[in-house]
């Protein structure tokens, strides 16, 4: 079996929430050299496999790299396959996400959904701006539809607040959050769901992609609404710029998978 990220280029590669930070560090570490000629995708006890020459890939934890779906274990193997004289995992949105999933939210899904959960008490559209009136606005125009969402699909209403005050949620809009992640089983889409919650700060957002009420890119446009008006007001910032574009890339990444396992 081939084994090519250590749990340590993992745990480097994790250990920062800055993603341009962990690339940067992640580039420090020298690239192993591209070894293999052929990616393909095998199936193996009703799994799907990826195989370098003819190999099984496994994952830092050394079990067996294994999908639920040829087109989940597709994504990985065309990262493998990008990777030209060197493998970059910086580069890797897909494995490093599979990676998660596979060594640490299989064995620890009740404790990931509780972590989500706890993004329902301090979700980001239920805190907004007190001004200016042009930005409190934009925030309604743009998070209010997907509280209505929640109220409908969820069967709960999530409370607002302006300001820096904090507001507690009922115990019911919790637990219908946590009910709704619980119907997503596979630990690639709860790794995604995750993924897509931290990148934005809000598990209403995550829910509303990974049940199909919108697309990926409508909830990040609707993550950076601030941001956004930030940039309108005071300019563009090339360094927030990097970092806003690599976590894209992640959000992408996540939708990608969690849509592949459906």
């Amino acid at each position: 079996m081939v084994d090519i990220l250590s749990g340590a280029d993992i745990r480097a590669l994790l250990s920062d929430p800055d993603p341009v930070k962990r690339a940067q560090k992640q580039m420090k570490t020298p690239m192993v050299k591209r070894f293999y000629k052929d990616v393909t995708v095998g199936e193996q006890g009703g799994e799907f496999i990826i195989l370098l020459d003819g190999r099984p890939l496994k994952t830092p934890a050394k079990k067996l790299f294994a999908f639920p779906t040829h087109p989940a274990a597709a994504l990985v193997a065309a990262e493998y396959d990008a990777q030209l004289l060197e493998i970059n995992p910086a580069k890797m949105q897909m494995t490093r996400l599979a990676n998660t999933a596979a060594d640490g939210v299989a064995t620890e899904l009740d404790a990931v959904i509780a972590d989500m959960q706890k993004f329902a008490g301090s979700d980001l559209l239920c805190y907004r701006s007190e001004g200016p009136d042009r930005l409190v606005e934009r925030q309604a125009a743009s998070w209010d539809r997907y509280l209505d969402w929640a109220k409908a699909s969820l069967g709960t209403t999530f409370k607002t607040t302006a300001g820096v005050m904090p507001v507690e949620q009922d115990r019911q809009a919790v637990a219908a959050v946590g009910a709704a992640l619980r119907k997503f089983t596979d630990p690639l889409a709860i790794a995604s769901l995750h993924q897509m919650t931290s990148l934005t700060g809000s598990v209403i957002l995550a829910l509303a992609v990974g049940m199909g009420e919108v697309t990926a890119t409508e909830a990040w446009t609707a993550a950076h609404v601030d941001e956004d008006w930030g940039l309108e007001m005071w300019g563009a910032d090339d360094d927030a710029a990097a970092r806003k574009a690599y976590r894209w890339l992640d959000m992408e990444a996540a939708d990608k998978m969690l849509k592949a396992v459906q």
